[in-house]
């Protein structure tokens, strides 16, 4: 696991609708064996989750990156990557985060809710951290770019290596991007990668190892290694609007 200082990272719908259906994976008759028994429940329940493969996890995928959720690959694999995406849609849709897409997610996928807007007035192109519901919103001319699930600070307290001790919180207010930094940077609370920094060199949105369904950065914005992977091409350094809410 990859601790960054003040595990800064965090900072900074529409398309046509599928059928809930293709989302789903296919339903099996009731077993008949009690060898099959637990196989055909799974099925039955028409659950993608972790692991499946298929043209239903196809369907999800295309769906998600229609929304601008980012799913990975369009493969028909459903990883990491993808569940990531997951997580982000169904914190938008406010959903309870879940390793796995739901009936009540394969609705909202149908018609779903667009991100909360914080600041319209910040500017065309900005980045949106939600705190409250731990995504970030990358917009370009009003219209959504990216939505990525995130992790901000923890609240806990801590003391650095360096000296001096604080709670793990992600400041809000409005920011703009200083500088971008590739690669795994170190600092003295562990390393981030592909910083974007918002606050000095002290908070930055980054990718990390881990960015679970809980806030647990000492004060950074983390975003998923494969979204930080390209989210700094996406935005204009220095100068791009960081607006972060609770």
């Amino acid at each position: 696991m990859r601790r960054l200082w003040m595990s800064l990272l965090l900072v900074p719908v529409l398309a046509v609708a599928v059928p809930t259906a293709a989302l789903a994976s296919s339903s099996a008759p009731a077993a008949t064996t009690t060898t099959t028994t637990t196989t055909t429940a799974a099925t039955a329940t028409s659950v993608l989750q972790l692991g499946m493969k298929g043209s239903a996890v196809k369907a999800l995928q295309r769906r998600l990156a229609a929304l601008k959720y980012y799913p990975g690959a369009i493969d028909g694999q459903f990883g990491t990557d993808t569940l990531e995406a997951v997580w982000a849609f169904q914190e938008v849709q406010g959903l309870p985060g879940r390793d796995y897409v739901s009936s009540a997610m394969q609705r909202a996928l149908a018609k779903p809710r667009a991100p909360k807007v914080l600041d319209r007035g910040a500017g065309a192109n900005r980045i949106e951290v939600n705190l409250a519901s731990e995504v970030l919103v990358l917009y370009h001319d009003n219209s959504i770019e990216l939505i990525s699930h995130v992790s901000s600070g923890g609240g806990y307290y801590f003391c650095s290596p360096g000296g001096g001790c604080g709670y793990a919180i992600t400041p809000t207010g409005n920011f703009k991007t200083i500088v971008y930094m590739p690669g795994w940077v170190q600092v003295p609370l562990g390393e981030m990668y592909n910083p974007v920094f918002f606050i000095g060199t002290a908070y930055a949105i980054h990718g990390d190892t881990e960015v679970p369904l809980a806030p647990v950065s000492h004060g950074c914005v983390r975003i998923p290694m494969d979204v930080a992977a390209f989210f700094h091409t996406l935005v204009h350094i220095p100068g791009e609007p960081v607006i972060v809410r609770r």
